[in-house]
């Protein structure tokens, strides 16, 4: 088996464990599937649930899972309830489909949630900003660099919010031994194009680069013009056959399938999202309780979504599943 490649024993549907992380995510078979974190009545962790939830996203055709980072509420998790899911996504995926945890905050706990991930079986690292401070471009890349050096799991740093940074300085983080990616989620298509012109002029082999703006698909097109075709999905938690449709159709060129979808889905969908703040990940927990998985609720700061908008949301998937019977 390790003869073959990994392209081949992924589309053949057996585990890919003994390939690189890289070049497993390279292979865009289906949308990035990041799963919210389900949470027990008492407020606990409820892992069997969570389990669930991983294994029926992998089983609907996810390409990775991306446990504990924002759908999952990273934030909100301690370190031994961060340990605990890793484990069980590691445990659901069953070597199927890559596992890249979350990892954040300042330097000393990201690198101690990295060494945890590390330990639970995951493959990977999502590196998310560090918490609160505003740094220079120096200071991240000193950041990322000692978070990267602390465990042998490849790492996709994450730019949003306090850590955006300049071409020059993610050229210095592919040259980082163990730095496989950058995921966008700050949205200037102008500094992404200069970055992975930057990147592809100055440091050899493959860099990988992921849309992970807040429901991805709505920009995707964007991104795929400037050559960026990962991308992560949160409305895969909830309706996976519509997100794997747009996956696919994007991936034919199928242009009606994408613009029905995006005008009769994703852009309400979008919409009803920007009349909550936190609607990015409880709305999207309401919409995995909606399809009958109980996950709870999510936990403070963030807020449950008002009951009209879940009342909407119910709807806008019934919708999502007529647009998908009139592609048939």
């Amino acid at each position: 088996m390790r003869n073959r490649s990994a392209c081949e024993r992924l589309f053949k549907g057996e585990p890919v464990t003994s390939a690189p992380l890289a070049a497993r995510l390279s292979v865009p078979s289906g949308p990035l599937f990041f799963p919210v974190t389900a949470f027990a009545p008492d407020g606990s962790i409820a892992l069997d649930v969570y389990r669930a939830h991983v294994r029926a996203g992998v089983e609907a055709g996810a390409a990775a899972v991306f446990p504990c980072c924002g759908t999952g509420e990273f934030h909100a998790l301690a370190p031994e309830e961060f340990e605990a899911c890793v484990q069980a996504a590691v445990e659901a995926a069953e070597g199927r489909v890559p596992v890249v945890a979350g990892a954040g905050y300042g330097t000393a706990l990201a690198v101690r949630y990295a060494r945890l991930a590390e330990g639970a079986g995951a493959d990977g690292l999502l590196a998310m900003p560090p918490y609160l401070v505003v740094a220079g471009q120096e200071g991240l890349l000193r950041h990322y660099r000692e978070l990267v050096a602390a465990t042998s799991l490849p790492t996709i740093v994450y730019q949003r919010d306090n850590a955006v940074f300049t071409p020059e300085t993610v050229v210095e983080l592919a040259r980082t031994d163990g730095v496989i990616g950058l995921k966008d989620g700050l949205g200037d298509l102008d500094l992404m194009q200069r970055i992975v012109s930057a990147v592809r002029g100055e440091v050899p082999g493959d860099f990988l680069y992921f849309n992970g703006l807040p429901t991805a698909e709505q920009t995707q097109l964007a991104y795929r013009g400037i050559g960026i075709t990962l991308y992560s999905s949160a409305v895969f938690c909830f309706v996976p056959e519509l997100a794997l449709a747009f996956h696919r159709a994007l991936d034919r060129g199928d242009d009606p399938t994408v613009h029905r979808l995006l005008d009769g889905f994703y852009r309400p969908f979008v919409e009803l999202r920007a009349r909550g703040r936190g609607y990015a990940v409880s709305l999207v927990k309401a919409g995995v309780r909606l399809r009958g998985l109980d996950v709870g609720e999510v936990r403070p700061p963030l807020q449950e979504p008002a009951e009209e908008h879940v009342k909407q949301l119910a709807e806008l998937i019934d919708r999502g599943h007529a647009l998908l019977r009139e592609g048939m």
